[in-house]
């Protein structure tokens, strides 16, 4: 993942900032529980294609 994109990139439903999870290759966000996929390099930034986040994804660090 490109670090100016990492950079940039908000949660559209939080407008908060969102981590890189390289292990199962989605970008995550802990203010709205979502985890968006990356398909084919490209962030899939959409509310409907996120999964949601599990109580213990959510306390990792």
């Amino acid at each position: 993942m490109d670090k100016k994109l990492l950079d940039i990139l908000v949660c559209p439903v939080a407008k908060a900032p969102v981590e890189w999870d390289k292990e199962k290759n989605e970008l995550v966000c802990r203010a709205s529980g979502l985890a968006y996929p990356i398909r084919d390099g490209i962030p899939v930034m959409l509310e409907n294609e996120a999964r949601e986040l599990t109580a213990e994804e959510r306390e990792q660090k």
